[in-house]
């Protein structure tokens, strides 16, 4: 007998932007068992939206909805049955199998496959590049900005990563920070802080790291943790309006609609 929509456990591969605002559109439509599988130390820059905050911090609450770091599978179902969503330390994706997924969705974002297979759960979907709907996943939700924004694929890989930051305001590739070197990023910057163009941000392994617009931090990387050269560490909003930075953006919205739709399509 087919499970109750509302008792499908749903496992999400990483608990960034995207996941989290995926994990959020389920949540309120009472698909209330979800599972969200991060590393260690987390790269989401948005953490004010993110659920992998509940990683460091043991627990984060984005736009009303609440999530606690689980340290086991006892614990999960136990933050199940209090209404809130379980985050776990589980770079494996281990919680897939023992948990015993109804649907899995990749939101890592790491524009190829890292592992991700059709045969994990009855339903598998996968965000962005890097997926073959049929073969890696059973559909693929196109990520990238334009009038395919969100749509559900079955027959087709999404449109390949342009490397180009969204724009905003005509800004593009200047308002994102990335690192200037390899190390240890470090920052006394807040998430919500005007800055002027020219002011330093933070710094890796002494590299200064400067904002080349004026605006508000809408992101930024946590203060200690390590980085590659060229990673993304934060980003500027030229807008500045401070309550964006607390809010989902229209783009998670649109892409955590089109994954709703997807989980409910042959259940409905």
């Amino acid at each position: 007998m087919q499970k109750q929509i509302k008792e499908l456990i749903i496992a999400i591969k990483g608990a960034g932007e995207m996941a989290s605002a995926i994990a959020w559109r389920l949540y309120q439509a009472n698909l209330k068992k979800i599972i969200m599988m991060e590393i260690e130390q987390p790269l989401a820059v948005r953490r004010e939206v993110c659920f992998c905050e509940a990683i460091v911090e043991r627990q984060k609450t984005v736009e009303g909805v609440e999530a606690i770091r689980a340290e086991s599978f006892d614990q999960v179902q136990s933050l199940w049955q209090a209404h809130k969503i379980a985050v776990m330390i589980d770079p494996l994706w281990k919680a897939i199998h023992g948990l015993k997924a109804d649907v899995i969705i990749d939101a890592v974002l790491a524009k190829k496959n890292l592992g991700t297979s059709i045969s994990e759960a009855p339903r598998v979907i996968a965000l962005g590049p890097g997926f073959r709907p049929g073969k890696d996943a059973h559909w693929i939700i196109e990520t990238n900005r334009g009038h395919d924004l969100g749509r559900i694929l079955t027959d087709q890989e999404a449109e390949p990563d342009t490397g180009i930051a969204t724009e905003i305001t005509g800004i593009t590739f200047e308002r994102v920070l990335r690192a200037s070197a390899a190390g240890i990023f470090e920052t006394n910057r807040s998430i919500g802080e005007s800055v002027q163009a020219g002011d330093v941000i933070g710094a890796v392994d002494g590299v200064v790291i400067q904002a080349q617009i004026s605006g508000v931090i809408r992101g930024l990387l946590r203060s200690g943790f390590p980085v590659s050269k060229h990673l993304k560490i934060g980003d500027i909003d030229p807008r500045g309006i401070k309550n964006y930075c607390y809010t989902i953006s229209d783009k998670a919205r649109a892409i955590s609609g089109s994954v709703l739709e997807a989980v409910l399509r042959e259940r409905v």
